[in-house]
């Protein structure tokens, strides 16, 4: 399906103006940059660049596209013969997918003609924006777990397409596995699921909804308790399975109280192996909450696919040079109060101080040579139109995943606290 127009109107309205004024065709780098983190956020976690490649490639106006922009006059008829035949043949560089930022970091830089740049912003913007939201939420959640197990169970609570993304997202932080099946199939994410309240109502007794699971799945499975009573649940799922359960999962209560309940029971019960899994609208505030309770598995929802509470993170997407009418190029940059930004083609570094980050260098100018001490950050996605690197989308995603496990590593340990402050690196900018 084409993505041309999973855009926005001024878009095309832009490109129009600037094929009569002759200006379409200066040469222009645009750069994606977050002047803040979302309020409190120490570091966020860069996510969707391997899809947004995807998008870019299916970026075509079919004549139903050109029927469209032609039955609504959007744009005049020698810019739809220019459309019918786009391809974005620039360059795009940009930070590793899975890579940690902060604000005025170059997460991608776009270079091609004007026309062929300013047409992408809605579309790179959409997908950036939200898969790097869900990916900074999620990775405040894998820390807050402290190494145990979390599912994202979010596709109810988005839709069907941000569903998939906010899974492709989350695992990429560090979940280990999603409730959806496309996500599965798609990005080779593995997929868990067993049964909801509806499939215990639905039999005539809890214990004989256990019975039928564990005849369908086998004792490996996990038996929902708290449909009626809790406890009573914990004695007939044992009584259905054995000791040999795999796990039983909570809904609701009083997590902290009820979590260490429920485990002394099991263990009086010699299920002692059989894990703990809990749900019930978590976040990453109210996992840290249970650290130091006996939960094996956290599955989380509405919160990871939402941002938790920042379902975008304010990247933007800006002209910060072009060529003049002799060829040179020109840094360009807004002025406006509270939203300026340094213009000029940029490269980023990372300072490390042993194997800890303690700085973000952002280069502007021609150089791409590391300063002493640091990282680079960035790496060649398209040349000449043509994607660079890996293209399996389950290759893309499991290099993701690692690179972010790594980049994280790099963090002071304050990085990681749920209480506000301030980005955990500062961002330094430095004329080439």
């Amino acid at each position: 399906m084409s993505t041309a127009l999973f855009t926005d109107h001024y878009e095309l309205t832009m490109v129009d103006a600037a094929m009569a004024s002759g200006r379409a065709n200066r040469q222009a780098v645009f750069e994606v940059f977050g002047r803040q983190l979302p309020s409190g956020r120490r570091y966020g976690v860069f996510a969707g660049s391997g899809r947004l490649l995807d998008a870019i490639s299916e970026f075509r106006f079919s004549p139903a596209e050109l029927a469209f922009l032609s039955d609504h006059s959007i744009v005049r008829d020698d810019t739809l013969e220019w459309l019918s035949s786009y391809r974005f043949g620039g360059t795009i560089r940009g930070y590793h997918e899975g890579e940690v930022y902060f604000p005025g970091s170059p997460l991608l830089v776009v270079e091609g003609t004007f026309a062929e740049c300013v047409l992408l912003e809605t579309l790179i913007l959409s997908v950036l924006n939200y898969d790097s939201a869900v990916a900074s939420a999620a990775s405040r959640m894998v820390h807050a777990a402290e190494s145990r197990t979390l599912i994202e169970m979010g596709s109810r609570r988005a839709n069907e397409h941000s569903a998939v993304a906010a899974a492709r997202a989350a695992y990429i932080a560090g979940f280990q596995a999603t409730s959806n099946l496309e996500a599965g199939r798609s990005y080779g994410i593995p997929t868990r699921g067993t049964a909801a309240h509806s499939f215990t109502l639905v039999h005539d007794s809890e214990e004989e909804a256990f019975r039928a699971q564990i005849a369908a799945m086998g004792t490996s499975t996990t038996l929902l308790i708290d449909t009626y009573n809790i406890e009573q649940g914990v004695r007939a799922a044992i009584a259905a399975a054995g000791t040999q359960l795999g796990g039983v999962r909570i809904d609701s209560g009083d997590l902290p109280v009820v979590v260490r309940q429920v485990r002394a029971q099991l263990d009086s019960l010699g299920a002692t192996e059989t894990k703990i899994v809990v749900t019930n609208d978590l976040n990453e505030h109210t996992i840290a909450g249970l650290r130091g309770a006996p939960v094996d598995v956290f599955g989380v929802g509405t919160s990871v696919v939402t941002g938790s509470g920042s379902p975008a993170v304010g990247l933007v997407y800006k002209l910060v040079a072009r060529t003049s009418d002799s060829g040179e190029w020109v840094s360009v940059a807004k002025k406006s109060s509270h939203k300026s930004n340094p213009g000029g083609r940029k490269s980023a570094f990372r300072k490390l101080e042993g194997r800890q980050a303690s700085e973000e260098l952002v280069v502007i100018g021609s150089s791409s040579q590391p300063p002493p001490g640091s990282r680079e950050l960035m790496v060649s996605l398209v040349t000449n139109g043509e994607t660079v690197g890996p293209t399996n989308p389950e290759d893309v995603v499991r290099a993701a995943r690692e690179h972010n496990a790594r980049a994280s590593t790099e963090l002071p340990p304050e990085a990681f606290s749920l209480q506000p402050g301030e980005p955990v690196i500062p961002t330094t900018f430095i004329a080439d």
